[in-house]
């Protein structure tokens, strides 16, 4: 069982619109798929509840309390959607509980600065530290040719983790989310920008780089 979570101690980052992607990604190659929901706001089990019941089913994991005590054991993945304001020992048992680490971060100054810090304490958990976990990071809901995503763009590049891709700000992701739809279920005529711009993360999900 591979556990993906998808983490940011900045809220409004766009967590759950990877998660639910992600998690539909894999459902829809054919893989058993669980999607575990750690934030008090549910977003991703709300995107579950909209989703069509003729899609590949994704089962639901609720409660951080709880673990993933309730994750079924078939499950191939379960992808994690965490909750923000994770930091101290919070954050080093969600860490406990995942492979694999995206972080979204957004283009502004703020989301930086505030990503910049969690990325340098995500960094010295213990798990991470011994190379148990890897982490990877991605440019959410950016602007080409602007000059925030310039400085994103730049900061990432030099933040030494792996900088996987740079996801564009797009209707798709709300027509996906308000359906229960992944981005790769949206027709390719809407979507095909978006499915390029994901190739990276997808590959790298899959590759023996984002594994321990």
């Amino acid at each position: 069982m591979r556990h993906i979570m998808v983490m940011n101690a900045k809220g409004g980052c766009g967590k759950s619109t990877l998660a639910t992607s992600i998690a539909s990604y894999f459902a829809s190659e054919g893989y058993a798929v669980a999607l575990a929901d750690y934030d008090p706001q549910r977003s991703s089990l709300d995107w579950l509840d909209r989703r069509p019941g003729d899609r590949p089913r994704i089962a639901a994991v609720a409660g951080f309390e709880d673990g993933l005590r309730h994750a079924p054991r078939s499950a191939d993945y379960v992808i994690i959607d965490a909750p923000a304001r994770s930091h101290g020992t919070e954050l080093t048992e969600l860490v406990r509980h995942a492979e694999t680490i995206v972080v979204p971060v957004l283009p502004s100054t703020i989301d930086i600065q505030a990503s910049d810090r969690f990325i340098k304490e995500l960094k010295a958990v213990a798990k991470i530290e011994r190379k148990e976990a890897k982490v990877g990071v991605v440019a959410n809901r950016v602007r080409e040719n602007t000059l925030i995503f310039e400085e994103l763009d730049e900061y990432l590049s030099a933040a030494r983790v792996p900088y996987i891709t740079a996801l564009r700000e797009a209707q798709n992701y709300v027509r996906a989310y308000t359906r229960g739809l992944g981005i790769f279920e949206l027709p390719e005529y809407l979507a095909w920008p978006d499915w390029e711009q994901w190739e990276p993360l997808t590959k790298w999900l899959r590759s023996v780089r984002s594994q321990p």
